[in-house]
């Protein structure tokens, strides 16, 4: 790789570094591509991505940044599964790693917060983004759907009293 090559690569790992929900890393030894190709699928299906790079220049790129806080982290053969959701990557990462025993979570960084496996494991089983909003929502609209069918109840009550009194007169 030409030296052009490898700014160009800490200038992307910066960026994920300093943009990343979160940041899994992951030792990958013993994957085969198959394996790797469906969990960037996965992860690529949620918005998150998969990268690996040179031990070294991601220790180069994670100076100053956020998550430099997981810098010892950065040894073997890692690879960094990131989302800008907090937990996306985390929840991919620990159910790949729970059915594939290739892939060992070692830690990894929520925002300037390092993590240990134990915490990326903690952080995926928080509810998700989509979730979250999808339980506001729900919140949200039940008080709307409660009220009308409460001010419609009575009305309905009034319509049929009046109804029977009209027959009544007839």
């Amino acid at each position: 790789m030409d030296r052009k090559r490898k700014e160009q690569v800490v200038g992307e790992l910066k960026e994920v570094f300093e943009t990343s929900g979160i940041i899994v890393a992951a030792r990958y030894s013993g994957i085969t591509v198959a394996e790797m190709s469906d969990l960037r699928n996965k992860m690529r299906e949620q918005n998150a991505s998969v990268r690996v790079a040179k031990n070294r220049l991601a220790r180069i790129a994670i100076d100053g940044s956020p998550a430099e806080g997981m810098k010892d982290l950065l040894v073997e053969q890692i690879v960094l599964l990131y989302s800008e959701d907090p937990v996306t990557a985390a929840k991919i990462s620990v159910d790949f790693a729970k059915k594939n025993e290739n892939l060992r979570i070692v830690g990894g960084a929520m925002g300037s917060k390092a993590l240990d496996s134990n915490g990326i494991i903690e952080v995926s089983k928080m509810p998700s983004r989509d979730e979250i909003l999808s339980t506001i929502s729900s919140i949200l609209t039940s008080p709307g759907s409660s009220l009308s069918s409460q001010l419609g109840g009575p009305a309905s009550n009034i319509s049929s009293v009046l109804a029977g009194i009209e027959e009544n007169r007839q």
